[in-house]
């Protein structure tokens, strides 16, 4: 991902935590916050170490950045969100992630309508 499109400070994730909305399903957690001005989607990965070790953590945080890279696109722009991996997804293959993403994101309203 594009530097542009990461949400790395600390001060950041918190702003969107305190007041973002959030949207869940049995695999993700996702928390939305729109800008104000323009500007590209900004995306932040939180995996707990309830999930598993850095090994699985790493795997998990690259794929979720990974689908979002692939549909950046499909995307709405002007908000910042951050995506929380729950334990389930450890076991879950490549194309279950993406589409238990591709879920969640559509529930918060992040996902362009397709005409």
């Amino acid at each position: 991902m594009h530097k542009e499109n990461r949400l790395a400070k600390r001060e950041d994730f918190q702003k969107v935590y305190r007041r973002g909305k959030s949207f869940a399903n049995h695999q993700f957690v996702v928390y939305r916050l729109e800008q104000r001005e323009p500007a590209p989607l900004r995306l932040g990965v939180s995996v707990s170490k309830k999930v598993g070790n850095a090994v699985v953590r790493n795997r998990l945080r690259r794929t979720v950045k990974e689908i979002v890279r692939l549909n950046l696109d499909r995307l709405e722009a002007n908000v910042d969100v951050i995506v929380i991996a729950r334990k389930p997804v450890a076991e879950m293959e490549y194309a279950g992630i993406q589409s238990s993403l591709l879920h969640v994101l559509k529930r918060a309203g992040l996902l362009k309508k397709t005409r």
